[in-house]
C-alpha cells in the first residue's frame, strides 16, 4: 500500500514518490549516469539489497526510473532516470546546498563516494559567475574526479583529467574550502590542501565552486 499524506499538494505528492529512505540518494547517483544494480550497491554500501530492490521498483512504478537492457557483448541491465526523473536535479542540488551548510566534520562512520563527490561539485558550481574555462582534478583520499568549467556550465566526471590546469589533493577540508570557512592561502599554508599547478587557480576554484557565498 502506497503511503499517502492525504493532501492535494504538490509537495505532499513529491514526498510520496521520493520521500522514502534512500530514494533521493538513488536519484542522486543516477543523475551522474545509468547504473547497474551492483554499482548502486557499491555507491550506497549501507543500503540492504531488499531495500534497494524495493526503492527501484517504487521509482519505476512512479515513472522516475526505468530499466534498460545493454547491448552485447557487455549485456546486462542498467537503471536510469526518465526525462521526468531528471527534472529532480534542481531539487536535489538545492537540497545538497542546504544540507552542506550543516555538515560539520564527518562522523566516524561516514564515507565519501565518487558519485557523491561528483554531485557535490555540481551542487557547489556557481552559475552566473563568469570564469575562464578551467580543468580541475580533485583527489579526495582514494577518490579521483575531475571538473571542466566552461560558459556558465560544468562537466564533472569520475577519473583523472587528461590535462588538468590544477590538481587539488585534500580531504574533509574540501567542505571548509567550498563554504569559505578557510581561505585558499590558509588551506595551503596549513597543509589542508596540496596543489599541483598554479596555486592562484585555487582561488578561482573557490570562486567557481562555493556554497553559502
Amino acid at each position: 500500500m502506497r503511503r499517502s499524506y492525504g493532501q492535494y499538494c504538490g509537495l505532499a505528492r513529491a514526498l510520496e514518490i521520493v520521500g522514502e529512505r534512500w530514494a533521493l540518494l538513488i536519484v542522486r547517483d543516477l543523475l551522474v549516469g545509468p547504473r547497474r544494480f551492483g554499482q548502486l550497491q557499491q555507491g550506497l554500501p549501507r543500503i540492504p539489497s531488499n531495500i534497494l530492490t524495493t526503492r527501484l521498483r517504487e521509482l519505476e512504478e512512479h515513472g522516475v526510473v526505468r530499466r534498460r537492457v545493454l547491448p552485447r557483448p557487455g549485456g546486462g541491465v542498467v537503471y536510469e532516470l526518465t526525462e521526468w526523473g531528471r527534472q529532480l536535479e534542481p531539487a536535489v542540488l538545492s537540497l545538497g546546498r542546504w544540507g552542506a551548510l550543516a555538515l560539520g566534520e564527518p562522523r566516524p562512520e561516514e564515507i565519501v563516494t565518487t558519485d557523491g563527490l561528483i554531485m557535490a561539485l555540481r551542487t557547489a558550481y556557481r552559475h552566473g559567475v563568469p570564469q575562464p574555462p578551467t580543468t580541475y582534478e580533485l583527489r579526495v583520499g582514494d577518490l579521483v574526479v575531475h571538473a571542466v568549467t566552461g560558459k556558465d556550465d560544468v562537466m564533472a566526471a569520475a577519473g583523472p583529467a587528461s590535462a588538468p590546469d590544477l590538481v587539488i589533493e585534500t580531504g574533509p577540508a574540501l567542505r571548509a574550502l567550498i563554504t569559505g570557512e578557510v581561505s585558499p592561502a590558509d588551506a595551503i599554508r596549513q597543509g589542508l590542501v596540496r596543489v599541483t599547478g598554479d596555486p592562484t587557480l585555487l582561488t578561482r576554484f573557490t570562486e567557481t565552486f562555493a556554497i553559502g557565498a
